[in-house]
């Protein structure tokens, strides 16, 4: 999601100026039309369109291979001090774990006395904008990324009609690769809630990269994985099916929603079967996270550097400034960065009123700037969400939005790099 006017050391972006990211001319409606029917039949992309307006776009962006250099190296590095946070606040007393605006449940699930629960892989996605004072980050989603489909099929499908054409990778083999490795040759349950059209196509996405690769694999519900003997065992029909690794695309402050059978808890501490994310992930993905920052041991420069300022809501004049913007502390959409002046007077009124009742659940970020670009379809805003599977950069999911944030109304579009090696 975008946010948008951090103060920044840097010298503002000339708008007149040659910007990083451009769009591509259309492809021919045939050649679209075949793409957009293998993407619904073998990316799993169900939801090509929001109400009656398309949401894959027919053309590509270009992002120049400078800049996609530079991106790569900020996600590698965000990543490597986030992580760092993590094994800290692993081990961080009750009250930093509520500084961070986490559901008690889940506060008591990461502080039991056993050890963290063991990676199948780690996956993060930070959503870098352009902005007038250069490449920030409106949040890292480090706790159930999505838009696989979206950043290898759909792009890698585009990519082979445009001559020449270079992607910035391909996340869904790269996390293929990492659970095959981590269940060694066990079977591998792929978890999403039921009733989220996204989230099915996401899970029923990897699924089928993995059976490609002759893993065995079961796409199931978080109910029907049962922790035994600190093992994860799938119950669907006959007998419990020992797993070798779990990919949980289930929300992490869901978690203890689910019935007590489930010993939920073992997602985040106790658990021997490496879950991808494991729980502890959630400490990061708070968009509260910034506000522990002086707390830590170290403290996360880049972060610092390329996520606008961010405070608590009741030290930030966001009433009476239009610079600021509101988010939840565990938003995950569009849907729950507030602003202002793109919100009706009465949803306003109640978000304000949530704040001012629970501020602890939310916080205040300065809003930036991002630049347009001009597309075959009009002036858009492009975020560019760069993948790293365990600590190295695996791909991009690129969207573009005629709004101030990238929601799920957002336009999907294939990235693709030119003038330089990948």
């Amino acid at each position: 999601m975008s946010c948008g006017i951090a103060p920044s050391p840097e010298k503002p972006v000339d708008r007149a100026s040659a910007l990083p990211l451009r769009a591509g001319p259309s492809l021919s409606p045939d050649a679209f039309y075949e793409i957009r029917r293998r993407t619904l039949l073998e990316g799993c992309k169900w939801d090509p369109q929001v109400g009656d307006t398309p949401t894959l776009a027919p053309f590509p962006l270009w992002l120049r291979g400078e800049d996609w250099l530079r991106l790569s190296r900020f996600a590698e590095q965000l990543t490597a001090e986030t992580f760092a946070a993590e094994r800290e606040l692993a081990e961080a007393p009750p009250e930093l774990l509520k500084q961070l605006g986490l559901p008690s449940a889940v506060r008591r699930g990461l502080q039991q006395d056993t050890p963290l629960t063991p990676a199948a892989a780690r996956v993060i996605r930070f959503d870098f904008h352009f902005t007038t004072h250069g490449w920030r980050i409106s949040e890292a989603n480090t706790d159930v990324p999505g838009g696989y489909s979206e950043a290898s099929f759909f792009t890698g499908a585009m990519a082979e009609f445009i001559p020449g054409a270079k992607t910035p990778g391909d996340p869904a083999s790269v996390l293929a690769h990492a659970l095959e490795a981590s269940a060694d040759g066990q079977p591998i349950a792929l978890v999403a809630a039921p009733g989220y059209m996204e989230d099915q196509q996401v899970v029923a996405y990897l699924a089928g990269v993995l059976r490609s690769r002759g893993c065995h694999v079961h796409v199931a519900t978080a109910s029907q994985v049962h922790w035994r003997e600190q093992r994860a065992y799938l119950l669907s029909g006959g007998s419990p099916l020992e797993l070798g690794a779990l990919f949980r695309f289930y929300q992490a402050e869901w978690l203890p929603s689910l019935p007590a059978r489930c010993d939920w808890r073992k997602y985040f501490r106790g658990g021997l079967t490496p879950v991808c994310n494991p729980g502890l992930a959630i400490t990061t993905e708070s968009k509260r996270f910034p506000l522990i920052w002086d707390q830590l041991s170290v403290r996360p420069r880049l972060w610092s550097s390329l996520l606008p300022e961010t405070r608590d809501p009741r030290d930030a004049p966001w009433r009476s400034d239009s610079g600021w913007l509101l988010k939840s502390a565990l938003c995950n959409t569009g849907d729950a960065v507030c602003i202002r002046e793109s919100m009706e007077p009465a949803r306003w009124k109640s978000i304000a009123r949530s704040v001012r009742w629970f501020p602890s659940r939310w916080i205040a970020q300065r809003r930036f700037t991002t630049v347009e670009i001009d597309t075959p379809l009009g002036p858009m805003f492009p975020c560019i969400g760069v993948f790293t599977i365990n600590g190295h950069v695996a791909g991009a999911y690129a969207r573009l939005s005629r709004n101030l944030v990238t929601d799920f109304s957002a336009l999907d579009v294939a990235l693709l790099i030119e003038d330089a090696p990948l």
